[in-house]
């Protein structure tokens, strides 16, 4: 599961087990934790968090661990300042994190990997750790619709 923060190209990818709404709410909570973290590190309160803090706005597609009611209203109660937004149903294109996908698969394909464990530790490489090139102006291409993502 991944995701790319617009204002810097931050890039945050985690490994699930399982696809589960239980899952995508743990990463969710992880990365909000991590925006909290960033803010006060520039001299904040975190009793401030809630009510100053920025708002971060998460696009989704619409993949049902996306959209598990339950884990909906935990949002809402336990992520206030996170606002989730749907994209609209098949078009990948406008989603950020598609580009990056797209670099990570054309700069991995054609390689063979002894374990799960080593394809694991390049993704992260490349991903978390800031060492794979994005083309951000590519065009990508669904059902005949080119879009550019800036």
């Amino acid at each position: 599961m991944g995701g790319v923060r617009f204002s810097d190209k931050k890039r945050l990818v985690d490994f699930l087990a399982k696809g589960t709404g239980e899952n995508f709410y743990k990463v969710l909570k992880g990365f909000y934790e991590e925006v909290k973290y960033e803010w006060v590190s520039e001299g904040r309160e975190i009793a401030d968090f809630e009510k100053e803090g920025p708002k971060i706005v998460i696009i989704l597609d619409n993949a049902s661990i996306h959209k598990k009611e339950e884990f909906i209203e935990k949002i809402k109660l336990e992520m206030p300042n996170l606002v989730v937004e749907f994209l609209p149903e098949y078009s990948p294109d406008y989603n950020l994190i598609e580009l990056v996908w797209h670099s990570a698969k054309e700069y991995i394909s054609g390689r063979l990997f002894k374990s799960i464990e080593e394809l694991e530790a390049l993704v992260n490489k490349l991903l978390n750790e800031g060492e794979l090139i994005i083309k951000w102006d590519r065009k990508l291409k669904n059902k005949g619709n080119a879009v550019n993502a800036f």
